[in-house]
């Protein structure tokens, strides 16, 4: 018995078809969003009419019946072209959205979850905290409890979707009381665009993902309905820390395909710059360059369908993921390094994608637990 490769016909024919939207809708385009700092309404719109920000959700909900392997294609697809437009399909769904599958009632998933999966609305997730970083515990936002209402004061920084004209919630943690021995009991709790009290500050100044929304949020006594709760009161922390496991994945997906976007570029560029009289392609210190570059791209294709397929299949994933994730971020870097090297001084010209995919490389390795935190996730699971 073997291992088929092969994605089933269904996954190959979204494969392709997000393959064409790329390259024929977001590609033309793209560059001017992200030189002007820009968010692409309508490209995004569009890939709501697809149903890509409804692929892992059950149709009930608006959904289109698929999983985080489908996501995954898609968002890797994306990102062969663009990052921008790939982050924002992975934090509406993986972030946004899939926190309320999981975790909310039936009336919450009835609420938000078709608008959300119809990309009518985007859906934010609002963890980090300006003191906090890598340790996701360290919530200083608060939410106490008056009558029917949540009161809730505190900041969230780096959250990206957080403040479009189409973003319609953000769930956020917030310490809603303590253990006997003092800890914080940290939980979730939506709370919808407009609400008073909450401010939305401009969009950062970036290196990278220029064309998508990422902004400091802050709360002065916004007052939302106690139901806003999302799932059981103190276990907050636990439910983001699953939605982060889940979310590396596609964080993974995505690097490999910028990395994948970075060979197509290099490969093209290759065999049509000459230098000396002949193609640079064919100087053996490039062929050796993008074969390692392929080589990077194909293993990471493998591990983070790997994770994807343990994740559909009920397995524990937590290690894969981490692997998965960690891979991808860092030789999306390399091969970004790379493909700027192949490109030369034009690497360095904004108006070639490989410029792009060199700024926007370097946040994969940090965004959604830094690489550092991946290798302790991963000596965890190994026991120690």
């Amino acid at each position: 018995m073997s291992l088929d490769h092969r994605l089933p016909a269904e996954l190959e024919e979204l494969r392709r078809t997000v393959e064409a939207f790329a390259h024929d809708v977001v590609a033309p385009q793209i560059g001017t969003y992200y030189e002007q700092h820009t968010f692409p309404y309508d490209i995004v719109r569009q890939m709501g009419q697809m149903g890509l920000f409804g692929l892992p959700f059950p149709e009930e909900y608006g959904g289109m019946g698929g999983d985080y392997l489908a996501l995954g294609i898609a968002l890797e697809e994306l990102a062969r072209v663009d990052s921008s437009v790939a982050i924002t399909l992975e934090a509406g769904v993986s972030l946004g959205a899939m926190p309320i599958y999981r975790f909310g009632t039936e009336e919450q998933k009835r609420a938000w979850l078709p608008k959300l999966c119809s990309g009518e609305l985007l859906g934010a997730f609002g963890l980090t905290e300006p003191d906090g970083g890598s340790d996701a515990g360290a919530t200083r936002t608060t939410a106490v409890r008056d009558g029917d209402s949540w009161v809730i004061n505190g900041s969230k920084c780096f959250i990206t979707n957080s403040g479009t004209d189409i973003t319609g919630l953000v769930t956020v943690t917030a310490v809603t009381g303590r253990t006997p021995d003092g800890a914080p009991q940290i939980s979730s709790i939506i709370i919808p665009s407009g609400t008073p009290g909450f401010t939305v500050a401009a969009p950062y100044s970036k290196v990278g993902w220029n064309a998508s929304d990422t902004r400091e949020l802050s709360f002065s006594d916004v007052r939302v309905p106690a139901a806003n709760l999302l799932g059981e009161e103190g276990r907050g922390y636990a439910q983001f820390l699953r939605i982060l496991d889940e979310g590396r994945i596609a964080i993974a997906a995505l690097a490999t395909g910028l990395a994948q976007g970075c060979v197509d570029e290099s490969v093209k560029y290759a065999k049509e710059r000459h230098a000396f009289g002949r193609p640079i392609g064919a100087n053996q210190a490039i062929q050796f360059k993008l074969a390692d570059m392929e080589m990077r791209a194909h293993t990471s294709r493998l591990a983070w369908r790997d994770a994807a397929s343990r994740l559909v299949l009920g397995e524990p994933f937590k290690k894969e993921a981490a692997l998965a994730k960690l891979y991808s971020s860092e030789i999306a870097v390399d091969n970004a390094r790379e493909a700027t090297q192949i490109h030369g001084g034009y690497g360095f010209m904004n108006e070639y994608p490989v410029a792009r995919m060199w700024r926007d490389a370097k946040i994969l390795e940090i965004g959604e637990g830094t690489s550092e935190v991946q290798r302790m996730l991963i000596a965890r699971e190994l026991g120690f």
